[in-house]
C-alpha cells in the first residue's frame, strides 16, 4: 500500500494533458487534480491518502510506465544536446571525422556540412585581437549545432 501511495504522489506530478492520455477512473483523476489544486499542507496529506486508497483499485502498470516516462523525458533530451555537441566539437577538431559521420547520417547534406564547419573554424580564429569576440564562437559554430541538431 506504501508503494501505491508513493506511486500516486509521482503520479501528481504529472501535467494534465499526460493525466487525461494515461485514461485513469473519473474518482482518481478527479482526486489527483484536486491535490494540484489543494494548497495546504494537511489538505494534501489527507488527499494523497485519498489517492492511495483508489490505487488499490486502479491498473497500475499504466501509471508507472507514464510516471517513468515523463521522469526520463527531460534526460532524454538533455543527453540527445550533448551527442550533438559532442559530433559539433569532433567535427570543427578534425576533417577526418566527416566519415564516421557521413557512416551514422547517409541522408546529410555534406555540401552544406563542411560549409558550415569551414565558417565556424573561420569564427573561432576571427579577430583575436578584439577583446569582445574572446570567448565567443560565432553564428556558424550555432548554425552548425543546428544543423548536427535537425540531422540528428
Amino acid at each position: 500500500m506504501q508503494e501505491l501511495q508513493q506511486l500516486g504522489e509521482s503520479l501528481t506530478e504529472l501535467s494534465d494533458g499526460r493525466l487525461r492520455e494515461l485514461q485513469l477512473s473519473d474518482t482518481l483523476l478527479d482526486a489527483v487534480l484536486e491535490f494540484q489544486r489543494t494548497r495546504s499542507h494537511e489538505g494534501r496529506r489527507r488527499q494523497l491518502q485519498y489517492i492511495g486508497k483508489l490505487m488499490r483499485d486502479a491498473e497500475v502498470e499504466p501509471i508507472r510506465e507514464a510516471v517513468a516516462s515523463a521522469r526520463l523525458g527531460p534526460a532524454r533530451e538533455a543527453l540527445a544536446l550533448h551527442e550533438v555537441e559532442h559530433w559539433r566539437d569532433r567535427l570543427l577538431a578534425s576533417d577526418s571525422e566527416l566519415t564516421p559521420w557521413m557512416e551514422q547520417h547517409p541522408g546529410s547534406d555534406l555540401q552544406q556540412l563542411r560549409s558550415l564547419i569551414r565558417a565556424a573554424r573561420k569564427d573561432m580564429t576571427a579577430a583575436p585581437d578584439d577583446p569582445k569576440a574572446v570567448g565567443r564562437k560565432g553564428r556558424a559554430y550555432r548554425d552548425l549545432f543546428q544543423f548536427i541538431k535537425a540531422t540528428s
